[in-house]
């Protein structure tokens, strides 16, 4: 649902052809470039996904399905005050006023998947290309960042990705992989200092990492209360079941703390073994992300092409740059210039079948409660073309690698670290 077509699982791959289980359940086979050559439905319809977490102390509504299948359908109970850039979560039961905004149909979603061309990356002479100063790079390809060879490579490309993240290049989820969001952040990094790194010079990257917050990765000791925690059992696919939940909460503590480091989960594991992630007291390795101050954002690009968001200040210098996942060749994305209206943390979630999407046998409004594995994650940024925003996913691993319909997601991290830095007015350019 949150995807036109999303690789999910592989189950035979070569240098011709790769064949994946989608979100659908839907056995896709693709060329080496990403073209779609087969799709096959399979029997049993959407699997089962994990979720995330939700922040549950406030009361934020923004209607329609977010990347659902069809368009936004405004904001329910978002206040409509025009001198706030920046609304902090309404406690529960505050009997916040709605505030309706004009809705705009976006075209109903087509069934052509949007391939992941992120593991498609050919060499090409310069392929940073140029920099054009507030606009930022534009119309070249990313480069391919080399993993390194032999023992701890997964380990050094891991130190390669924290460093990017505490700069303010994120790589998205931080996993031990070379691929197309580290790509892209590689890239963002050059136009950001006018140098490159190389994840194989230890020397470099640890002089760098000394400078920035120090060793790569440090230990975080499991407490009470991230074991006490609200968890979820799992996470429906049904929006009538999602309803009836208290919140959007994290299934375990493995996944909070995921979020909590940028940490891909089974790397998480993988780092960690033979810990549960169930026991108050347990030491834990995971990455040290620093404490780095941003620079306010003045002006945003989002880059259809590179799948990518980038921030630049009032002088023009790029300050932060995140992967993402704007629109699809069915629901594009609005192409020019929009600006940042509000922002919302921790917004509940409309689904109207009369106005949005028809899920299955749910034919009335239902309200999905916040939380990260909600459909707009943990933040929605509104912008001024009506039904349009940038939002969280409950599934940061899949960012840049699918489509969306029309807005923008990014990471639940990315996201609101972005809305710490953006208030209202700052203008957002789309580019091709």
């Amino acid at each position: 649902m949150a995807q036109l077509y999303d690789p999910g699982e592989v189950i035979f791959q070569d240098n011709t052809v790769r064949v994946y289980i989608d979100a659908s359940g839907r056995q896709v086979t693709m060329d080496h470039q990403g073209k779609i050559l087969r799709i096959q439905e399979q029997p049993g319809g959407y699997p089962q996904r994990p979720p995330q977490q939700p922040n549950n102390n406030d009361n934020w509504t923004l209607n329609g399905p977010v990347d659902g299948g069809a368009p936004y359908d405004g904001f329910a109970n978002v206040p409509d005050n025009a001198g706030v850039d920046y609304f902090p979560a309404a406690p529960r039961g505050s009997g916040v006023n709605n505030a309706a905004i004009d809705r705009s149909t976006l075209p109903d979603v087509g069934t052509a998947p949007s391939p992941d061309n992120n593991d498609y990356r050919p060499a090409i002479e310069d392929p940073y290309g140029q920099s054009t100063g507030s606009g930022g790079i534009q119309g070249t390809p990313t480069p391919s960042v080399i993993m390194p060879k032999g023992q701890g490579a997964k380990t050094k490309m891991a130190s390669y990705q924290i460093l990017l993240d505490r700069i303010g290049t994120s790589p998205g989820v931080i996993d031990g992989k070379a691929g197309g969001n580290v790509d892209k952040a590689a890239a963002a990094y050059l136009e950001m200092t006018g140098t490159t790194l190389n994840p194989a010079d230890e020397a470099q990257n640890n002089m760098l990492l000394e400078s920035t917050g120090g060793p790569a990765f440090t230990e975080y000791t499991l407490t009470n209360s991230d074991i006490g925690r609200f968890y979820l059992a799992s996470v429906p696919n049904d929006y009538a079941e999602k309803a009836k939940l208290p919140e959007m909460a994290y299934v375990s503590p493995r996944e909070m703390l995921g979020e909590k480091f940028h940490i891909d989960e089974t790397y998480l594991q993988e780092i960690n073994p033979g810990i549960s992630f169930r026991q108050p007291g347990e030491v834990i390795r995971v990455p040290n992300l620093g404490k780095q101050k941003r620079s306010p954002v003045a002006k945003i690009i989002a880059d259809k092409a590179r799948k990518q968001v980038r921030g630049y200040d009032a002088t023009g210098k790029l300050v932060v740059a995140y992967p993402s996942t704007i629109g699809s060749a069915d629901n594009p994305s609005p192409s020019g210039l929009v600006t940042v209206e509000r922002i919302a943390t921790n917004p509940n979630y409309t689904y109207n079948p009369k106005i949005n999407f028809k899920q299955g046998n749910n034919d009335k409004v239902l309200i999905v409660p916040p939380g990260p594995n909600g459909p707009v994650g943990t933040v929605w940024i509104a912008l001024s073309k009506p039904t349009y925003g940038i939002h969280g996913t409950p599934d940061p691993s899949r960012i840049g690698k699918t489509a969306s319909h029309g807005c923008i997601r990014l990471a639940n991290w990315d996201a609101e670290e972005l809305a710490k830095l953006v208030k209202a007015g700052v203008t957002v350019e789309f580019t091709d």
